[in-house]
């Protein structure tokens, strides 16, 4: 039973990571072993599960039908072998998390040597990564992202507050060009666009003016899929950004940047902690859930 477990656990990690050698550092084991158990696994079913080439390695048709149902059960299991270590009281193993960059900013880096100091048994596994990837699919515990972006079908915990995009430029920037004073006004001015790395589109900035929403699709010699690009080329000058007004505090603080156009930029839910509804909440992440909520009622509490 053993050795048909590791076959099982090695095709999933093969399958996520589409790579011999990433699975094996995962499971901790050698590559040539985790290639030995697919093997044996494969040759007890009968069917190949995995194809494989010099480049890459993929899951047969039939393969992907057999792990699709056999994830559930494999879940599972290592939700069973994890609440052990709840029943003595150490939530252990790797809690793997998918990201964007405004969460790592935001929610991640102020809270992880905290998080592993007081959870010494557990390991963290970050990807960060602003396309809206499957946390199942990909082998995710949990994801954290806007609201917004979330189905309904998944278990959110909210670990931010409301946020608000805001519009700003350079000190310098204004006084050579001046402000807007309505969101129409920036047709007129330099503006940084965004590109999302999934579709390769500009992102419209969202305004609302008395009740109505209005998205324009501004212009400049600058667009980029990274925020801190975008930060910089702001503060030298460039143009006009758009960007998430908690990303740019110690900016707005200094005074280094200065924003506009605020009481046409509505207020959206912020970033939650999700995962699927279907999955038993292992120890390691109510061990984080625990964490990031009991962080945010102190942080309220302070104010």
């Amino acid at each position: 039973m053993q050795d048909e477990f590791s076959g099982l656990a090695a095709l999933a990690a093969v399958a996520d990571k589409r790579s011999f050698t990433a699975a094996a550092a995962e499971l901790r084991v050698t590559p040539s072993a985790l290639s030995q158990s697919v093997r044996a696994l494969e040759e007890r079913v009968g069917v190949r599960l995995l194809q494989r080439t010099t480049r890459s390695v993929g899951l047969t048709e039939a393969g992907a039908r057999f792990l699709e149902q056999l994830r559930p059960a494999l879940e599972g299991i290592h939700a069973a072998f994890e609440s052990l270590d709840a029943v003595r009281g150490r939530p252990a193993g790797t809690l793997r998390l998918s990201i964007p960059q405004l969460a790592r900013a935001t929610v991640l880096e102020p809270i992880l040597a905290e998080f592993l100091a007081e959870y010494p048994h557990i390991r963290i596994d970050v990807v960060v990564d602003d396309r809206l990837v499957s946390i199942v699919e990909q082998g995710f515990d949990a994801g954290i992202r806007l609201g917004e972006l979330l189905d309904k079908d998944v278990v959110a915990v909210r670990v931010t507050d409301d946020m608000q995009m805001a519009v700003v430029g350079s000190p310098a920037y204004f006084a050579a060009r001046g402000k807007p004073k309505h969101p129409r006004d920036l047709h007129a001015h330099e503006c940084i666009n965004y590109r999302h790395l999934t579709s390769g589109t500009i992102a419209g900035w969202e305004f609302s003016d008395e009740g109505r929403d209005i998205t324009l699709a501004v212009d400049g010699r600058l667009s980029t899929n990274d925020n801190n690009v975008m930060i910089r080329a702001a503060l030298d000058g460039v143009g006009l950004a758009y960007l998430m007004e908690s990303s740019i505090e110690e900016e707005l603080a200094g005074k280094r940047l200065v924003r506009v156009l605020t009481r046409y930029s509505p207020r959206f839910p912020g970033l939650f902690l999700y995962y699927p509804s279907r999955t038993q909440l292992a120890p390691k992440l109510r061990a984080l859930v625990d964490f990031l909520q009991a962080r945010r009622r102190k942080a309220k509490a302070s104010r």
